[in-house]
């Protein structure tokens, strides 16, 4: 692909991405909607393996049927209220539909089904973009119309999100889609909260985009696209790969890395807004997720496995590393002590 076309695509990336956050009207936040799913497109299949393509295929079916349900939703919501503010949204019909086009643009369960196979046929830097910045348009969708939709079917949506998230991830080899069941997991948590405090959700999502281009750069950095690959590439990145441990450790949410933040304030949330039980679950479900990380832990970092594989080791390179990873890896470790900082503007 030729860098003018890589530009125009990410230029109508950030295009569509402006139109949908500062949009009032749901024809605009449609229409941005749809800019970033054609903009992303030729960048899954760029590669033109059949992978790829199939990638590409699957994911277009899921959107187009998730932004013609948002188009069905906004439309039933102005034939009854004759209003087409995006926070004016009062039926409950149309509350529905806009919940379950979310939930599939998003890739929450029950329609999570796409969303792995689609991350696993695309390119490591296209799937990170499909990790968080494709997500950032729904999320606001639901930060703005959050007042108005179901608690109750939100927070067993999340639940449902962050224990599959977290028991479809245990048995996978391939880091890509060993990331696409953690970002399941993790929308589980924003999800669970953006009823009850939309700027704690952000704040969540904003921490998981963070950490988790650290993660994918680093792998893009390693070219480690599977288990047994990250196993031998100790001996090609020796500090990458431990800085790559502990961005891993701050993605499942242990103190007193960054990650551990977000959750903290979800669950002094949940129990401020009696929901005790809701938290104890969800906090049960995390160990799940907790038992991939610590494998992708172990993986980059015990140095070879008990038995001998069949990929050559790869020794020392001098291709300097990114300095954007270096920036990252930083904010996803060393952002708890400032978090009495973060707490009052959340």
């Amino acid at each position: 692909m030729n860098p003018q076309a890589k530009l125009i695509f990410a230029i109508s990336l950030l295009l569509g991405t402006t139109i949908t956050i500062s949009s009032n009207h749901w024809v605009l936040a449609w229409t941005g909607l749809e800019i970033n799913t054609l903009a992303i497109l030729p960048l899954i299949s760029k590669s033109h393996h059949p992978r790829a393509i199939e990638a590409a295929t699957k994911y277009f079916l899921v959107q187009a049927a998730a932004s013609t349900l948002v188009l069905f939703s906004s439309m039933t919501n102005a034939w009854h209220t004759g209003q087409w503010d995006i926070t004016q949204l009062t039926n409950p019909f149309s509350c529905l539909i806009l919940t379950t086009a979310l939930a599939m643009k998003l890739g929450l369960v029950p329609f999570h089904f796409w969303f792995p196979e689609v991350l696993q046929g695309s390119p490591l830097l296209t799937g990170l973009l499909l990790s968080t910045a494709m997500k950032f348009p729904p999320i606001t969708l639901l930060f703005l119309t959050s007042p108005s939709l179901d608690p109750t079917l939100l927070t067993t949506m999340a639940l449902l999100s962050t224990a599959l998230g977290g028991w479809m991830g245990l048995n996978q080899t391939q880091t890509r889609k060993i990331l696409a069941f953690s970002s399941i997991s993790h929308l589980g948590w924003m999800i669970m909260i953006i009823s009850y405090d939309p700027k704690l959700a952000l704040l969540n999502f904003y921490l998981y985009a963070l950490m988790t281009a650290t993660v994918f750069l680093s792998l893009n950095s390693m070219k480690a696209l599977k288990l047994s690959t990250l196993m031998t590439s100790w001996t090609k990145t020796p500090a990458l790969n431990a800085m790559l441990m502990l961005t891993l450790l701050s993605l499942a949410g242990l103190p007193p890395l960054t990650g551990f933040l977000p959750k903290w304030l979800i669950i002094q949330e949940l129990t401020k807004q009696q929901m005790a039980p809701a938290a104890t679950i969800i906090s049960l479900l995390s160990l799940l997720s907790l038992f991939f990380y610590l494998r992708l832990a172990y993986c980059s970092t015990i140095t070879l496995p008990p038995h001998t594989t069949n990929h050559m080791k790869q020794w020392h390179t001098h291709k300097p590393t990114n300095p954007m990873i270096a920036i990252l890896t930083t904010l996803s470790l060393a952002l708890l002590p400032i978090s009495p900082l973060i707490t009052p503007i959340v």
